[in-house]
């Protein structure tokens, strides 16, 4: 499981995608949500605009993510 720090309270889902270099833009999220299962704790979801919050377990393209608060972090 990779672990993706935050610093602040959430990262939106498009936020998130694109950080993880899942898609190049903002503007992608919608569509590449619609092409490709992505869960939140176990549910999918399809809004980007979802916040994703520390503690939270993403799985994207088969890969899981844990979302971490550090205070140091660049996301």
């Amino acid at each position: 499981m990779n672990k993706f720090k935050i610093n602040k309270d959430f990262i939106t889902l498009g936020q998130f995608l694109k950080a993880t270099d899942h898609i190049g833009s903002g503007g992608e999220a919608k569509f590449f949500l619609v092409e490709n299962d992505v869960f939140i704790n176990g549910e999918k979801r399809t809004e980007r605009g979802k916040k994703i919050f520390h503690g939270d377990k993403v799985i994207v393209e088969n890969t899981e993510y844990y979302i971490i608060y550090d205070s140091k972090a660049n996301a």
